[in-house]
């Protein structure tokens, strides 16, 4: 259990940027609301933070040492602050580093309580695909790199995660919220059965914080050897497929109606590879400490004192997807049906 003044009230107080990259905690920065940790002077740091009121800034870029001022290489990870979620891009792999995004009942428009400030839902017939002319263009992801590819453009942060209003969900459809994606079976099935879990978990939870991560993880090869292969798409070839996605998800809830200043704490990480996925498959199957995917990816997602404060997601829910194939639910609701088996991993 860890007391409110230690978790956030909104999305993010802080993600922090070297030069663009991310480092040190990384998207740890569940800090509070009111006060932003200080940065050293001597400390290359630009600050991304969300004020009071909603709004963001980004700190003036610290003077960099003497040996850069003709230029820095990076490597630089563009970050990206929307209304319903925050981003890194990866330059290289031109596609998002992490995403992270801040689910409750009030930003999907369910809650009664706290109804939208807009007027307007989101509508996805009413949003498009679009490059992202923030990105530089020589490393910015295009509509061309997809097309006749093989992929979907996969969303990291799904358009149904932004209904708060038309603006938030069309900023869901920029190519930097995208990564190469198998389509069948994946993107459009067990991937979306994975979203709406992440969703409906605000149904449980007060709070509801959710981290996606593209991944490159080896294979062992038949000499023995591990080796990380991947495909690379777009003419000339510029924008990597991932081998994995990770969601890792963090949820907090008042422990009673008596002390609502103690949160509980459920955290797990779920690690899909990027290929079909049977209908049936248990979601237990792809649970995955926190730990591995942290280094896998070369991120610090939360600090030790919040992974020892938390329990297992699983122990404090259901880990169990909901099979939907929507283009047949609407004639069948037989379709619908729930996959489980919670596991005991930490």
């Amino acid at each position: 259990m860890l007391t409110r003044g230690t978790m956030p009230s909104s999305l993010f107080q802080a993600a922090v940027f070297a030069a663009g990259a991310v480092v040190g905690s990384g998207v740890t920065a569940l800090v509070n609301r009111k006060t932003a940790k200080p940065i050293a002077l001597d400390s290359p740091l630009p600050i991304v933070s969300i004020g009071a009121n909603g709004e963001t800034s980004i700190s003036a870029t610290p003077v960099l040492p003497p040996v850069l001022k003709y230029g820095n290489p990076g490597p630089i990870a563009d970050p990206i602050v929307r209304r319903a979620y925050v981003a890194a891009y990866d330059r290289r792999l031109r596609h998002p580093a992490w995403t992270a995004e801040h689910l409750n009942l009030a930003h999907l428009g369910k809650s009664m309580l706290e109804p939208s400030d807009s007027t307007e839902s989101g509508d996805r017939t009413k949003s498009q695909f679009m490059e992202d002319d923030s990105i530089p263009p020589q490393f910015r992801a295009k509509l061309s790199d997809y097309f006749r590819s093989g992929y979907d453009r996969g969303h990291m942060v799904p358009a149904a995660d932004a209904k708060l209003s038309q603006e938030a969900m069309n900023e869901t459809f920029y190519l930097s919220n995208m990564a190469p994606q198998v389509g069948e079976g994946f993107n459009r099935h067990y991937w979306a059965y994975l979203e709406d879990w992440c969703r409906r978990l605000t149904g449980s939870f007060a709070d509801v914080y959710v981290f996606t991560v593209p991944l490159y993880l080896p294979q062992k090869g038949p000499d023995g050897k591990w080796r990380v292969t991947h495909e690379v798409i777009g003419n000339p070839p510029n924008v990597a497929v991932p081998t994995h996605f990770a969601k890792v998800v963090l949820t907090t809830k008042p422990s009673s109606p008596a002390r609502p200043d103690i949160l509980d704490l459920a955290l797990g990480a779920f690690v899909l590879p990027n290929a079909p996925i049977p209908d049936n498959t248990p979601l237990s199957q792809f649970v995955m400490p926190v730990d591995a995917v942290e280094r896998a990816a070369g991120l610090t997602l939360f600090s030790d004192a919040v992974k020892s404060a938390s329990k297992h997601i699983c122990q404090s829910t259901k880990c169990e997807v909901v099979v939907r194939r929507f283009d047949d639910a609407r004639k069948r609701p037989d379709m619908r049906r729930a996959i489980s088996a919670p596991p005991d991993a930490k």
